[in-house]
């Protein structure tokens, strides 16, 4: 299953080759979150490992995204996460430092959600820091409101949700 194609956008699985520029994307300075740890190269490859695992296990991972004339823009997609024992399926989004703002991660996270419902998931969560304020703003803009915080990877987050 991969989403449709949008205007700009569109959507392939992720490959070994996408090394260097999933690490460009993962070892960017994050400006909401200037107090995470650095990633690295082996994170990379470790991203990309676990999103062909969750190809074969689940049907759908994180998709890269690039525009039609083939830039890579980033990753987003659909990942199984627990949140307090359940288990939910996430959309998460990853967009070049210097592509961001243009609308790119909400209409990529838009199509995303768009594929999901057509494969049947029944609620689509993002799970989201409560200082990353561009992320939750796009998690609203495809239709996901604030239901609950919660205590995850080390700290608080927010979880948005909507039944598909």
């Amino acid at each position: 299953m991969l989403p449709t194609a949008t205007s700009r956008l569109r959507f392939r699985e992720m490959v070994d080759a996408d090394l260097d520029e999933v690490t460009a994307v993962l070892t960017a300075p994050d400006p909401v979150r200037s107090d995470r740890r650095p990633r690295t190269r082996a994170d990379a490859e470790h991203w990309i490992r676990w999103t062909r695992r969750n190809y074969a296990e689940h049907g759908f991972g994180l998709w890269v995204v690039e525009t039609h004339d083939g830039q890579f823009v980033g990753d987003c997609g659909l990942t199984m996460q627990d949140v307090e024992g359940e288990q939910l399926v996430e959309v998460g989004y990853h967009v070049h430092l210097e592509l961001r703002g243009q609308g790119l991660a909400t209409e990529a996270a838009g199509a995303v959600r768009d594929a999901a419902r057509d494969a049947g998931v029944a609620h689509l969560v993002a799970i989201i820091r409560p200082e990353n304020t561009p992320s939750q703003r796009v998690a609203q803009k495809i239709g996901l409101r604030l239901e609950r915080r919660v205590w995850k990877n080390g700290g608080p987050a927010l979880v948005f949700g909507a039944g598909l």
